[in-house]
């Protein structure tokens, strides 16, 4: 009898032990599922307003699923204003800016992880410094700057400057993946014959193409959404981002048509839910890893 409660005591701890589990598993999931719903909540009431006639979208308490869905709030909200003018505007923006950022940035990476000098961690020290600075302290100089240049009220402000290193984080993040290749690759290309930049293009950035996508998800979602820069630099409507469209249709008409800046701004937001999806892959492996296997 001894020998079977001896046996049967590690069977009743293991037991215990998984229905605590299972309880603290349930509870965490259960917290989870709420938090999940409080900060999507706003979303769904964006996407049902959005379908909503005019009539049904100032009803207190208000209804999350509207009685009759239309589409006309896409259609009218469109047309208040000149929406087709500022989606150009944004797309030309984020494509430019993420081209630029993504080529200087690895650029200068490639040359701090590769060249050697004196003052190579000097210098790279000094670029990881300048992401102390609050971007607040820069819009004066960079504003004199631009308008000495005669760039206001273009898209160059907006543009140009991410062909110019392509922001300290980025080009920190791709130092460091930089490090993790052997350097033998580049020691077996130029006895081959390539040169360095050769040996960049054709041999490393193949590489470090999930560090690429990182930085392009990255680049696109803040430009797409920048609202700052181009408030400081932009004056005609014709030169309006999205974010600036946005807010003017706001100003305008949205304590009027709220129903229609919903719809407005799910459209905005549909691009960026695409871009997610599509590389939440590339953007999570680029983050995480930290050197080549094999």
């Amino acid at each position: 009898m001894k020998a079977d409660v001896v046996m049967n005591e590690p069977t009743i701890n293991y037991k215990n032990k998984r229905k605590v589990e299972t309880v603290n598993l349930t509870i965490s999931y259960i917290i989870l599922i709420i938090l999940a719903l409080v900060f999507v909540f706003p979303f769904l009431w964006m996407i049902s307003t959005a379908f909503k006639l005019p009539s049904e979208a100032y009803i207190m308490p208000p209804k999350l699923l509207p009685e009759t869905f239309t589409l006309d709030n896409f259609i009218q909200g469109w047309q208040y204003a000149d929406f087709t003018i500022y989606t150009w505007n944004t797309i030309l923006v984020t494509v430019l800016t993420t081209i630029g950022a993504v080529f200087s940035a690895s650029f200068v990476a490639y040359g701090f992880a590769r060249f050697k000098s004196r003052y190579n961690n000097l210098l790279f020290t000094i670029v990881l410094g300048t992401m102390m600075l609050p971007n607040q302290v820069l819009l004066i100089p960079t504003y004199i700057l631009f308008s000495k240049l005669g760039w206001l009220d273009t898209l160059k402000p907006l543009i140009i400057p991410s062909y110019f290193g392509g922001g300290a984080f980025n080009i920190f993040l791709l130092r460091q993946f930089f490090k993790t290749i052997p350097i033998e690759l580049d020691q077996a290309a130029k006895i081959d014959g390539a040169n360095s930049f050769q040996i960049y293009y054709k041999i490393l950035l193949p590489i470090i193409k999930p560090a690429l996508m990182a930085v392009a998800v990255m680049s696109v979602a803040f430009h797409w959404n920048d609202f700052m820069t181009p408030l400081i630099y932009l004056n005609s409507d014709q030169n309006f981002t999205l974010a600036l469209g946005l807010q003017f249709f706001k100003n305008s008409y949205g304590s009027s048509q709220v129903q229609m800046l919903m719809a407005v701004s799910l459209i905005t937001v549909i691009p960026l839910l695409i871009l997610f999806f599509i590389g939440q892959k590339y953007f999570v492996q680029g983050i995480t890893m930290s050197g080549l296997k094999g």
